[in-house]
């Protein structure tokens, strides 16, 4: 009796097996999209936003040392914590080493790209071959007397947009938009209350 128990065990379990791989499987006719591969969609909004991009960073000087598109890196689908890798994990959102920018960046992979975009480009390589790290002018910056973990407030389910603003339609950033606060204490309070969590001093100056 037992043997029939442990035998039909066993088919039931090919049998589920069988079904959960058949159902895997991709049907034949349904499209499969490679690494990288975009909709026209996302082709034709990526195409507008490097316009867009380049139009406005060739009318206007810049502080940055590369004009740097977030627009056009969230328009290749790249999320935020790909080079912003120690956001969930730390205080600090950290900046990517020139190394993550020359994985994609590297000197045989800027075909097609713009004369522009390939000077950026050049410019990214040049501080990957000399060694050196990009000199990024910070943007955001909260008081010395505040701590912002990033970590806590992205394990919470705050969202980069939230304090860093339309992220995706932004192109090179010189100075943070005053709407979204720039790390004033009102608007973080104000965060604070309508989300229900703590509001004590020793919350953010420890």
């Amino acid at each position: 009796m037992r043997n029939k128990w442990m035998i039909a065990a066993v088919l039931f379990i090919a049998v589920t097996g069988t079904v959960v791989i058949a159902s895997a499987q991709v049907r034949p006719d349904a499209p499969v999209r490679e690494v990288g591969e975009q909709t026209p969609m996302e082709s034709a909004a990526r195409d507008a936003a490097i316009v867009g991009w380049e139009a406005a960073i060739q009318a206007q000087e810049h502080d940055q040392p590369i004009a740097f598109p977030h627009n056009v890196h969230v328009s290749y689908g790249l999320n935020c914590q790909y080079c912003h890798f120690s956001a969930e994990r730390s205080p600090s959102a950290g900046i990517p080493p020139v190394a993550t920018c020359v994985g994609c960046h590297a000197p045989g992979r800027i075909a097609g790209q713009s004369e522009y975009a390939q000077s950026q480009i050049a410019l990214v390589n040049e501080y990957a071959n000399n060694g050196e790290t990009i000199p990024w002018v910070r943007i955001h910056k909260v008081a010395e007397h505040v701590k912002f973990p990033h970590h806590r407030h992205v394990n919470a389910g705050v969202q980069c947009v939230d304090c860093h603003g339309d992220v995706p339609n932004l192109g090179v950033w010189e100075q943070p938009n005053p709407e979204w606060g720039n790390g004033k204490m009102g608007w973080c309070i104000s965060c604070h209350v309508e989300q229900e969590v703590n509001r004590d001093c020793t919350a953010c100056h420890y």
